[in-house]
């Protein structure tokens, strides 16, 4: 018999309405809807109701995207998020029952900048549509990414990008530089870091793995949405992310292999980890 796994949704995105939280949901739905699992999700609304769970009481944690800058600004909810990014490092360092979280995009950046791993800047303009994610050399051995190409597809959605990581403090702290942004020959900045394991427990990303044909296809097709894309980045642009969607090897199997393996992984730590009455 398996434990009763608790998993924890922290909402990033500031009340505004997004795809993500949709997909998140359903990757946790699906997973817990499987015959040989059992447990229940909550969602917490960090940045409009200043929501943390307390650590000792759920098993998983996912969070979010969002909008705006990952720097502080002095609102309410950033120091509660970093001590509950704290809590769960302190926690996996003194507990032999593990917590596992997956941070993507808006948390990913927040959390490298914490942990002093690298540093945020702003863009020049803003990654948007269906990218190129290019697996590093650790990375080819980095089980959440088996099964995917190299590079593999995401949606790819921010103004802001995590640069220059701080080699000496990965390596303290034992953290992996796994992917990097597309290869971009002709220009000479720096390629963004796309996703790190911070620890055995902990995964972020910089990119949307959540993110699914369905949604974006809807996200997409929104007059003001095509209108501002085909505007900003072109009308071929536009029309080859709509192929994309499509496309079976592209954001599908993205979506169908990070975030469910990173469930699995962790189910599997907690059953090692907790006995099981019979």
């Amino acid at each position: 018999m398996h434990p009763t796994y608790k998993i924890a949704i922290l909402d990033m995105n500031a009340g505004q309405p997004n795809e993500g939280m949709r997909c998140i949901k359903m990757l946790v739905q699906q997973f817990l809807e499987r015959d040989d699992i059992q447990g229940s999700f909550e969602i917490f609304d960090v940045r409009v109701q200043h929501e943390v769970p307390e650590v000792e009481d759920f098993d998983i944690f996912i969070a979010s995207g969002g909008p705006d800058s990952p720097k502080p600004v002095g609102e309410k909810w950033e120091k509660k998020f970093y001590r509950f990014l704290d809590s769960i490092y302190d926690h996996n360092l003194l507990e032999e029952n593990k917590k596992y979280l997956f941070l993507i995009c808006h948390s990913f950046q927040i959390a490298c900048l914490h942990w002093k791993l690298a540093k945020i800047k702003r863009r020049k303009s803003t990654a948007f549509g269906i990218m190129p994610v290019h697996k590093t050399k650790k990375g080819k051995e980095e089980f959440l990414l088996e099964g995917l190409h190299n590079p593999f597809y995401a949606v790819d959605s921010r103004d802001y990008q995590v640069v220059k990581p701080r080699k000496k403090r990965l390596k303290s702290l034992g953290c992996k530089v796994l992917c990097k942004e597309k290869k971009r020959p002709h220009v000479p900045l720096e390629r963004a870091v796309m996703a790190i394991r911070f620890s055995p427990e902990i995964f972020g990303v910089q990119f949307h793995p959540e993110a699914d044909s369905e949604g974006m296809m809807r996200y997409f097709q929104r007059p003001d949405k095509r209108a501002h894309i085909i505007k900003h980045h072109g009308k071929k642009k536009y029309e080859d992310m709509m192929i994309h969607l499509d496309d079976d090897d592209k954001i599908l199997m993205t979506n169908r292999t990070i975030i469910p393996r990173f469930l699995q992984q962790a189910a599997d730590a907690i059953d090692h980890q907790t006995p099981v009455s019979v």
